[in-house]
């Protein structure tokens, strides 16, 4: 993987460094048109105002809304679950503070209506806000986590943005602290208790962001880097980072775990 850092040198060093630099200049504009194209985030936390035996909590991507999880919510419903879709200020507050305010406020709401077992499914940035609660808190006995697409290890993205001033605007705190050092949030994250799928993708639509991340990844994050080690099974479904939780066959995949505690390896709905 090339050394992130030699992008950002002096432009004296050369023709070739003014290169990259135009190029880095072309990469932010395509972050921004990125980021700046999904609505806006919406932190408004709808009450519970019935829930079954089994709920399921859904946890959006970084500057995304709770829409991006939609026909996941759809879908989970239509199978049988009460589901809490809501927006969280993704972009504007710790990784901590998001997981002790807002996950843990629906947590509780869950509780107070007797839900017997407490599900979460996340994407992206959302597993880390799990992780980061389940290091203080326990879910019901029974309560199973699908994670998609986590950047459980980091992201070598994060490694190579986070000094931009574009990448920590449009990113906010929790985007300062998802690199792929030891120092890094998931990485620092202990092992958590509960029954944990993830699930993660490896087509990528962005070069320029594949270039950037060893091994097979779905433009956002590695295959390598979605694990977690005391996951209790792991699936790779071909999709990228953006869409995979609009994935038909990780919406089924996603209700199959939160069934059996394991993914359906047999069916044409993923591979290993």
């Amino acid at each position: 993987m090339p050394n992130p850092e030699n992008l950002f040198k002096p432009l004296s060093e050369g023709c070739f460094k003014k290169m990259i630099y135009s190029g880095m200049k072309m990469l932010c504009m395509s972050l921004a048109f990125i980021f700046c194209s999904t609505p806006a985030i919406s932190a408004e936390e709808k009450p519970v105002s019935e829930t079954g035996p089994e709920v399921v909590i859904l946890l959006h991507g970084m500057a995304r809304t709770e829409r991006s999880m939609r026909p996941l919510e759809a879908h989970l419903a239509e199978n049988g679950f009460s589901v809490i879709n809501t927006g969280y200020p993704s972009t504007e507050e710790t990784v901590e503070t998001i997981a002790e305010q807002h996950l843990a406020a629906m947590v509780e709401q869950c509780r107070k209506k007797n839900a017997l077992k407490i599900h979460i499914v996340t994407h992206s940035l959302g597993g880390i806000v799990t992780r980061q609660y389940l290091q203080n808190h326990a879910l019901p006995e029974g309560s199973r986590i699908v994670m998609i697409s986590p950047p459980n290890k980091g992201s070598e993205l994060a490694d190579a943005f986070h000094k931009l001033f574009i990448y920590d605007w449009l990113n906010g705190p929790a985007g300062q602290v998802l690199g792929t050092g030891p120092e890094s949030l998931p990485n620092t994250l202990k092992p958590v208790k509960g029954e944990i799928g993830v699930i993660t993708g490896d087509a990528s639509f962005n070069p320029l962001y594949s270039w950037l991340i060893p091994g097979p990844d779905d433009g956002k994050v590695s295959v390598e880097s979605a694990k977690l080690h005391e996951m209790k099974d792991f699936l790779v479904v071909t999709s990228s980072h953006s869409f995979i939780m609009r994935n038909n066959k990780v919406l089924k995949q996603v209700v199959y775990f939160l069934r059996n505690g394991k993914f359906d390896h047999e069916s044409e709905s993923g591979r290993l």
